[in-house]
């Protein structure tokens, strides 16, 4: 993809953006930001939990063209993957996704929806193993004890 191809790529998904708005129920709400710059993405994910696959996965954010473009494009594509792939992915992959010579200046921008799915991925896993442990041992609700 030519120059002109990637900042036309980048300027659809930002004026239009796909997977855009809160999914509920979610399985896990991942807020993540930039505070340098003031870019903020929010990605919420349902993951099936037999195939272990992204069932859907949606954000909300504002911030530059370039960090919601790139929650826009990451997460079109991310559906019906495999969780071990997207924590595969390196960040590398995002920026060439985007076009490296667009986003290089910018790869806090880039990879800011990428970052903040693979964290999403990682509290879903944590909150699996918590669950597991918690029936396995028979562990009441942690509310219902009062210190």
């Amino acid at each position: 993809m030519d120059r002109q191809e990637a900042i036309d790529y980048l300027l659809e998904h930002y004026e239009q953006p796909r997977q855009h708005g809160a999914l509920d129920p979610a399985d896990v709400t991942m807020p993540g930001g930039n505070p340098g710059c003031g870019d903020v993405v929010t990605v919420y994910l349902r993951v099936d939990p037999e195939t272990k696959t992204i069932a859907e996965a949606t954000f909300e954010g504002e911030g530059c063209t370039i960090s919601q473009a790139a929650a826009s494009i990451l997460l079109e594509q991310m559906q019906g993957k495999p969780l071990d792939y997207v924590e595969n992915l390196d960040f590398s992959w995002m920026i060439d996704e985007l076009g490296r010579e667009i986003v290089q200046s910018r790869p806090r921008c880039a990879t800011l929806a990428l970052g903040t799915l693979k964290a999403a991925i990682k509290k879903y896993h944590n909150d699996q193993i918590r669950a597991e442990l918690g029936d396995a041992a028979g562990v009441e609700d942690i509310q219902s004890f009062s210190i």
